[in-house]
């Protein structure tokens, strides 16, 4: 029997090379006034961009520019919101990466209510029921990381001892369009393609063995898994072409996006969210120094208390697809654990205490760790547990 199961909205997505000269054409689909949000310096100094502007000009597109630098958080988004809104904007084209798409959807989503977004957050705030309407928004990622180019949610931070990093989560704010090149890729820095990278197979991993899986799901997460396995480290290691490896990682992150704007995620990015608020550690190293040591976890768990866990399978699936041998399961999940361990090296990931983070800040980071992506684990964790996953990257 499969299972019951509902897939929520997705943008329509343009993929492959070469997909960004479309981005005049969209835009003009809506009219032409846009605001175009990016990051702080990678993207305005590539040579797309000269491109781009030459092409706005050219589809006499009138744009206004917004650099994001760093993490966005809500006080960002409302100062954008304030000074823009009285404008007529005819869409919001978010270029970049997460922090970007993510500043550019929330930007998106109030620039006609006009409130702020702290009276949407999840989990702070009011959490009043977002109304609409949004701007519509055009997606262009320049990492291959998040997926944000495929999901509904705009995560917001407040960094320090009272920090919180937070989700404005609604349909109406899905992008009108994912545009997905490779290309734009190209001039992504080693240490930031490992973090992301890492972050997208940490997506894809988390929703192939959540709670919530369904067949669609998984037949979506297997696909990415197998492209970050023939694309990260060849990539990051220079073993392999780049453009082929660069294509592959778009496609993981592009995946992971979807899979997890369905099925939900697990303990790594329950913990991400704590640790990025509290400490200046960006997402995808928390993701990708977690990773090996929260799967152990889990993995140990599920077999204590749920040794009949179809979770359990999915790892063992999962250590069988990137190290291409038949084994059985438990040699297949000994292979995993095994090649996370590897990856966790060979990408350079630092540890959690290059960041600040010490044993005694272990009980704070566990108790705000049971958030949304938490609740999709494939196995409920005890804190003792949760704390065992910190504790080992420190």
């Amino acid at each position: 029997m499969i299972p019951a199961f509902s897939l929520s909205r997705l943008p329509r997505i343009l993929f492959g090379p070469g997909t960004r000269a479309k981005l005049p054409e969209l835009i003009q689909g809506y009219g032409r006034r846009a605001l175009l949000v990016t990051g702080a310096r990678s993207f305005q100094n590539s040579p797309h961009w000269r491109d781009l502007q030459a092409a706005l000009e050219a589809a006499a597109v009138e744009w206004t520019l917004v650099n994001v630098t760093g993490e966005p958080s809500p006080q960002f988004v409302d100062a954008v919101v304030a000074r823009e809104r009285g404008r007529p904007w005819s869409v919001v084209v978010g270029i970049g990466g997460g922090s970007a798409l993510d500043a550019a959807k929330a930007i998106a989503g109030l620039l006609i209510p006009g409130n702020s977004v702290m009276d949407h957050l999840e989990g702070v705030g009011p959490e009043l029921p977002y109304r609409g309407p949004a701007t519509p928004f055009i997606a262009v990622p320049t990492t291959a990381g998040t997926g944000s180019e495929a999901t509904k949610n705009a995560v917001l931070s407040v960094q320090g001892p009272q920090g919180f990093k937070k989700s404005f989560r609604d349909d109406q704010l899905v992008a009108q369009y994912a545009v997905v090149d490779p290309d734009l890729l190209a001039s992504c820095p080693r240490p930031v393609l490992a973090a992301n990278g890492m972050d997208a197979f940490t997506q894809l991993l988390e929703s192939y063995v959540s709670s919530r899986a369904n067949p669609l799901t998984d037949a979506l997460a297997v696909s990415g898994l197998e492209a970050a396995r023939d694309g990260l480290l060849p990539w990051y290691e220079g073993t392999a072409d780049a453009a082929e490896c660069r294509a592959r990682m778009a496609y993981a992150a592009l995946v992971s996006g979807i899979t997890l704007a369905q099925v939900g995620l697990g303990s790594v990015h329950g913990l991400a969210s704590p640790l990025g608020a509290f400490f200046p550690i960006p997402h995808g190293v928390v993701c990708g120094t977690l990773v090996a040591a929260a799967t152990r976890v889990n993995i140990a768990a599920l077999r204590a208390r749920s040794p009949g866990a179809a979770a359990l399978r999915k790892y063992a699936e999962a250590g069988r697809l990137l190290t291409r041998r038949d084994l059985d399961d438990d040699a297949a999940i000994d292979a995993l654990l095994a090649t996370l361990e590897d990856w966790t090296r060979r990408l350079d990931l630092p540890r959690l205490s290059a960041f600040g983070v010490r044993s005694e800040d272990i009980p704070r980071v566990v108790a705000n760790s049971r958030g949304s992506s938490m609740k999709t684990n494939p196995i409920v964790l005890t804190d003792a547990e949760i704390a065992e996953v910190v504790a080992a990257r420190l």
